[in-house]
C-alpha cells in the first residue's frame, strides 16, 4: 500500500533522533517501503550509511531559506509520495506537507496547514506523554499502539575512531545546552568531578563550541584524568562511545537522546524543565536527577530560558551531587 513514504522532522538534534523511533516503525511494517527523511541542515550527518533509508533530503534553514523551502516543494511534488508524516508543528514543514501532493498526509492539529491534512492527531504535551509516543500515535492506525525506542547506527569508522579511548573504565560528559536554564552550572559539574573516584577517566563531550566550557570545567578538577572531545568527535562516534561508557551524564539536551539512541547507560539532569515534557532517557539503564524540593517557578517554559527568570536558578543549585553519585 505504502511504496513511498517521507517523514518531516526539522528541528533539533534531540527531536530528529526521537523520529528515528517512527523510522523504525514504518520499516518493521512496511519492510520494502522506499523511506525517505527530511531534517534541517546539519543533522544528515546522524544518517550516514543508515542501513534502510533510501534518501535524507536537507533544509538549508540559513541560505536562501524560503528558495530552498519552495525548491523542496516541487521535488516532493515529483516523488509521488503515497505516505507523508509530518512531526512537526510550525508552518513551513506544514506548507510542504500539505502541498506535496501525496496521496495520504499525517501530522498534529497545532501546525497551521493541519486543515489540509488527509488525517491530524492531537498533540498533547505536559501530561507525561514522551515524546516518542506521540510521534508514534501519527502512525498507530497504519502500524500498531506498541512502543518502539529510537535508533541510530554509528559505523565501523566510528567504532574504529573511538577504539584508543576504551583502554580503562570511562565516563562521558556533555556539560553545555543551548538554554541557560537546562544547563547543570559549570560549577556543579566541577563538585561532582572532584568528588568521582579517581580511578575513572572522563571524557568531556560537545560541540566545538563548548570547548571553552569543558576547557573550565578540566581546569578545575584535580586529580582526574579528564580528556575534552567537544568538537573532536562526530555525533555518531559520540554515541558509539558512550555506549560502553561506566555511565553517561547530561543534560535535557540532545546527548541524552543520543544515549537512548544506542540504549547506553545515561544520567539526566532536569534543571528548569520537567520529565512530565516527555523528553526522558529511554536506555534500559537511565536516571533522571532533579531538585527534591517542589519550586512554584518550576518549569519556567518547556525550552528553557537564557537566564532564570527568578534569578536564583535553585532549580540546578539546589540539586544534591550525591543524586548523580548515586547513578554509577
Amino acid at each position: 500500500m505504502y511504496q513511498k513514504i517521507l517523514v518531516i522532522q526539522t528541528a533539533f538534534i534531540g527531536d530528529v533522533i526521537l523520529a528515528t523511533a517512527v523510522l523504525e516503525k514504518l520499516h518493521r511494517f512496511f519492510p520494502n517501503a522506499e523511506l525517505h527523511f527530511l531534517v534541517r541542515k546539519g543533522n544528515e550527518s546522524l544518517f550516514k550509511e543508515h542501513p534502510f533509508l533510501q534518501k535524507i533530503w536537507v533544509w538549508d534553514k540559513k541560505n536562501g531559506k524560503y528558495k530552498h523551502l519552495w525548491h523542496l516543494r516541487s521535488e516532493f511534488r515529483k516523488e509521488k509520495f503515497d505516505l507523508i508524516v509530518n512531526l512537526q508543528r510550525f508552518a513551513n514543514s506544514g506548507f510542504l506537507t500539505a502541498f506535496s501532493n501525496a496521496k495520504i498526509t499525517v501530522g498534529f492539529d497545532k501546525n497551521p496547514f493541519s486543515w489540509f491534512f488527509t488525517k491530524k492527531i492531537k498533540h498533547e504535551i505536559q501530561n507525561g506523554t514522551h515524546e516518542v509516543d506521540r510521534n508514534l500515535k501519527l502512525i498507530s492506525e497504519i502500524t500498531d499502539s506498541s512502543f518502539k525506542k529510537p535508533h541510530l547506527y554509528p559505523t565501523l569508522a566510528d567504532y574504529e575512531k573511538i577504539r584508543i579511548y576504551q583502554q580503562q573504565p570511562y565516563i562521558c560528559l556533555a556539560p553545555a545546552s543551548v538554554w541557560h536554564t537546562k544547563q547543570f552550572p559549570s560549577e556543579k559539574w566541577i563538585e561532582f568531578l572532584n568528588a568521582l573516584p579517581k580511578n575513572y577517566q572522563v571524557y568531556l563531550l560537545g560541540a566545538k563550541s563548548d570547548k571553552i566550557l569543558c576547557e573550565e570545567i578540566r581546569n578545575a578538577v584535580a586529580d582526574l584524568k579528564i580528556t575534552i572531545l567537544a568538537g573532536e568527535l562526530s555525533l555518531l562516534a559520540s554515541a558509539a562511545l558512550m555506549q560502553k561508557a561506566q555511565m553517561n551524564y547530561a543534560n535535557d539536551s540532545s546527548p541524552l537522546h543520543l544515549a537512548s539512541a544506542v540504549n547506553a547507560p545515561i544520567c539526566a539532569v532536569f534543571c528548569s524543565t520537567t520529565p512530565n515534557f516527555g523528553f526522558t532517557p529511554l536506555s534500559d539503564r537511565s536516571f533522571l536527577v532533579e531538585i527534591q524540593e517542589k519550586l512554584p517557578c518550576r518549569p519556567c517554559g518547556l525550552h528553557g530560558k537564557k537566564k532564570c527568570p527568578e534569578r536564583h536558578f535553585k532549580c540546578a543549585k539546589n540539586i544534591e551531587i550525591k543524586q548523580l553519585l548515586d547513578c554509577l
